[in-house]
């Protein structure tokens, strides 16, 4: 139980919390303008992140078609549920100032209920016995086991009541309740995307962000079996190197979505700069939208900008001779864009945060 423990950290520890801080600080500030368009970016790159750690993969662009509701992979289909999970658990604990059962049952339920196997567990703390590692059959060789089914409930609410404490520190308190969800393992499956969505959330709710999440599974990531080695410490009864872990990756993950953050709000300058776009044309409409709607069909652009079809084809057709969007689809009809730029910034986002996080 952990609801009343106290981590204290050393003087080099609190240094780096503050710097993680501060970067989330400078990311929330400068992201304000175009804020949904980068919040959903950051919490896809987030996404991606976090299902790849649990050996779920997929292509950017099969993510977007994912995204547009077209034929996928299971893997892109499940990031596109892991990043609507995320979204709404972190808004959720950002509008109510608290981190909330219901949140996590209802981002569990979002995220698995597709899940062939497991969408008959969806939002339901689990009742049997799980473990890591192991076989299918036993665990024997089990990594770890989890607490058995009955201790799941009220360790949950001690974990909620750590979560929702003022007096912690926000990077010690964000780095514990994962470690401590990890710990736990509430849910048959999908509990480390929804354990990881907790460190944006608590975030969210101690007001240490406001417009964005930053993509700290991408840093995790970097190094999976170290990540794995500082969850079995903190079960040991270690929780400095996690929490020191945490605060790096808050950190760098910060730093690197500014760079993409900055990117992204200089593309509808760069767009009009390229195109020129007549005042009041459907060109300029489309534009106008990309940031928010990074992949759509012609329908949606259609209803969106209010021109005629011919009017947003002939738009369409602009952008992507431009290179500014392209098909991501394989047929004639019912076609679906991306935009070029934002899609291929997700895997650069993604790659300097890993590359930052292995070398700093």
């Amino acid at each position: 139980m952990i609801a009343e423990r106290s981590l204290s950290s050393d003087p080099v520890d609190q240094v780096a919390q503050e710097n993680a801080q501060r970067s989330l600080a400078e990311l929330d500030a400068d992201a304000r303008p175009g804020a949904r368009a980068i919040s959903t970016f950051l919490i896809r790159t987030e996404s991606i992140a976090s299902s790849k750690i649990e050996h779920i993969e997929a292509t950017t662009e099969d993510f977007a078609r994912a995204l547009a509701g077209g034929r996928a992979n299971a893997s892109a289909t499940s990031m596109v549920s892991a990043s609507r999970a995320v979204m709404a658990m972190i808004e959720d604990a950002g509008s109510t100032g608290t981190i909330t059962l219901d949140s996590l049952l209802s981002a569990h339920r979002t995220l698995m209920a597709d899940d062939p196997s497991e969408g008959a567990y969806a939002g339901r703390l689990r009742d049997v016995q799980n473990w890591i590692g192991g076989s299918d059959f036993s665990p024997l060789g089990a990594v770890h086991i989890p607490p058995a089914p009955q201790r799941v409930s009220p360790l949950m609410d001690d974990l909620l009541a750590f979560s929702n404490r003022d007096d912690v520190p926000v990077v010690v308190q964000a780095a514990i309740a994962h470690a401590q969800f990890e710990s736990i393992h509430p849910f048959t499956d999908g509990n480390g995307r929804i354990g990881r969505a907790l460190i944006g959330a608590i975030y969210r709710r101690r007001g240490l962000t406001s417009v964005t999440t930053p993509p700290v599974a991408s840093a995790l990531a970097a190094d999976q079996r170290g990540y794995f080695e500082l969850l079995d410490r903190y079960r040991g009864g270690d929780p400095a190197p996690i929490v020191r872990a945490v605060a790096k990756a808050t950190h760098v993950a910060a730093d690197e979505a500014l760079v993409s953050v900055k990117a992204i709000q200089d593309l509808p300058a760069e767009w009009s700069e390229q195109l020129s776009p007549r005042a009041g044309s459907a060109l300029e409409a489309l534009l106008d939208g990309l940031l928010e709607n990074p992949v759509f069909d012609a329908e949606s652009a259609e209803d969106r900008i209010r021109r005629s079809t011919s009017a947003t084809y002939d738009a369409l057709d602009r952008l992507e001779a431009a290179g500014i969007i392209h098909s991501i689809s394989n047929r004639k009809r019912n076609r679906v864009w991306a935009v070029t730029s934002i899609i291929d910034e997700l895997s650069a986002l993604d790659r300097r945060i890993a590359a930052r996080a292995t070398t700093s």
